[in-house]
């Protein structure tokens, strides 16, 4: 038996959530807490619970900041968000705290339910359109290839020689002397900042240039 708190200042919405997981017959729902100052105060008297349910939008406490101490205290604690925010600071930074799952409120009682067994075993659930926020925000941060200023025949070369090529398959391929790759290939390496077909290819395979 897996234990749950909730962690939601709205009454109607508290009761419904608890009323759904007393039907649960593998989940029990051992407290509810309208605000955060009495959930912490409960979690520093014993062990934590399985999954804590969260809003953002307490009426002491945010959320965001409830996050990490209940982490801090109860590591093994499973953070679910339950809210209706949806912009991507809030989400970023919940991710960030340590939750590990995000659904908005609009979602249905059973999305809720499987939620929270989809956590317990290990995954991340998300309401679909924050996941797709989620995806958004770190493909922004991730870091863009750097910008070397080679040309297409160059890039094109590059990519030759990265799947192993040398220089008479080379000419022989695109149709050019050996004279003209060799030129090519030392445009290639001043432009990338190295001094051999070796430190180019693992330039390109490290940075994923090709």
């Amino acid at each position: 038996m897996k234990t749950l708190w909730i962690l939601e200042d709205h009454a109607s919405l508290r009761r419904t959530l608890q009323r759904v997981f007393s039907q649960e017959p593998d989940l029990a729902c051992e407290s509810a807490f309208g605000n955060a100052e009495a959930m912490l105060e409960a979690l520093a008297q014993g062990r934590g619970p399985d999954v804590l349910l969260i809003d953002l939008g307490l009426p002491d406490l945010s959320g965001l900041e409830v996050i990490p101490r209940v982490r801090a205290v109860s590591p093994h604690t499973v953070v679910i968000v339950l809210t209706v925010y949806e912009e991507d600071e809030k989400i970023f930074r919940a991710v960030c705290a340590g939750a590990a799952g995000y659904l908005l409120k609009g979602s249905s009682a059973d999305q809720i339910v499987q939620a929270v067994r989809d956590a317990l075993a290990g995954g991340s659930p998300m309401t679909p359109k924050i996941a797709r926020r989620v995806l958004e925000m770190f493909s922004r941060l991730a870091p863009k290839p750097a910008e070397y200023g080679l040309s297409e025949r160059e890039n094109q070369i590059l990519q030759l020689i990265v799947a192993g090529l040398t220089n008479k398959e080379l000419a022989a391929k695109l149709e050019l002397s050996v004279h003209t790759v060799d030129s090519y290939l030392r445009r290639i390496y001043t432009k990338l900042e190295v001094h051999n077909r070796s430190g180019a290819v693992a330039k390109a395979l490290r940075e994923r240039l090709t």
